[in-house]
C-alpha cells in the first residue's frame, strides 16, 4: 500500500527563555494511504506537536518529512500552507468555526480559499452538509447549535476539498458520550469510504476505533500496533 505519510528521525526543540525543550526525540512514523490511525498519549507526550507538523501548521528542528510522495521538512511556509490548504483537512476539539458566519458559509470557506466559483461553493458545501447530516441548519449560527453540531459542522468544512488526509485533533474531548459517538460514527464512515483518517486523542475509547493506535511518550513512538 502506497505511503502517504513517513517521517524519519523527527525532531523538534523549543525554546522556553534560556530553556531548550524538546517536543519530539527522533519520531520514524509511516502512515498508509486509507488507514484509519489514532495517536495516542498522554499530555505532554508530543502528539500535538507531531499533529503539528503532520498538518503542516510547524515544522521539525530536523529530521525528514514526506507527505504524499513529497518532502515537505525543507519547504518554506508559503509553500507549506499551499499543500497544507490542499492535502489536509483539520478538525479541532474547540470546533474553530468563524462565529459570524452561518453554517453554509463556514463549510464554503475552503472552496473560496482553493478559488471555486459561487455556485460550485454553494452546492458543494450543501453536499457535505447533507452527508452530515445537516441540511436542516444550513443558515443557523455556530452559537446556534449543540456542540455535536458544531463538530460536525466542522468536519464537513474539513472534507468539503476533499483532502487526502483528515486530521482530528481532541475531537470527542468537547461532547457528552452520545455527540462523542455519533462524531466517530462519522469519521468511521468516511475511513469506510477510502479517505485516510488520522485522531490524535488521549482516549482508549476514541483510539479503538481506529485501525491502528500509535503511542507515543517523552516524545517518542513507543507502539505502533494493530487496535484491539
Amino acid at each position: 500500500m502506497k505511503e502517504i505519510i513517513s517521517t524519519q528521525n523527527l525532531i523538534k526543540d523549543y525554546s522556553l527563555g534560556k530553556v531548550k525543550v524538546r517536543a519530539l526525540s527522533g519520531v520514524d512514523l509511516a502512515i498508509a494511504e486509507g488507514e484509519f490511525v489514532a495517536i495516542m498519549g498522554p499530555s505532554g507526550s508530543g502528539k500535538s506537536t507531531l499533529m503539528h507538523i503532520i498538518g503542516c501548521l510547524d515544522s521539525a528542528s530536523s529530521g525528514d518529512y514526506y507527505l504524499d510522495g513529497t518532502l515537505v521538512s525543507s519547504l518554506p511556509r508559503n509553500q507549506l500552507a499551499s499543500i497544507r490548504n490542499k492535502k489536509i483537512g483539520f478538525v479541532f476539539q474547540s470546533f474553530n468555526l468563524l462565529p459570524h458566519l452561518n453554517v453554509l458559509k463556514n463549510v464554503e470557506l475552503p472552496l473560496m480559499y482553493a478559488g471555486a466559483g459561487l455556485v460550485q461553493r454553494d452546492r458543494k458545501a450543501r453536499q457535505i452538509l447533507d452527508s452530515v447530516g445537516l441540511s436542516d441548519r444550513l443558515k443557523h449560527k455556530p452559537n446556534e447549535l449543540s456542540g455535536g453540531q458544531r463538530q460536525r459542522v466542522a468536519i464537513a468544512r474539513a472534507i468539503v476539498n476533499d483532502p487526502a488526509i483528515l486530521l482530528a485533533d481532541e475531537p470527542t474531548g468537547n461532547l457528552d458520550s452520545q455527540a462523542g459517538g455519533d462524531i466517530l460514527e462519522i469519521f468511521s464512515r468516511l475511513h469506510s469510504e477510502g479517505n485516510t483518517v488520522i485522531i490524535v486523542t488521549h482516549d482508549k475509547a476514541v483510539a479503538d476505533r481506529a485501525s491502528r493506535i500509535v503511542r507515543i511518550m517523552d516524545g517518542k513512538i513507543t507502539d505502533g500496533d494493530l487496535a484491539d
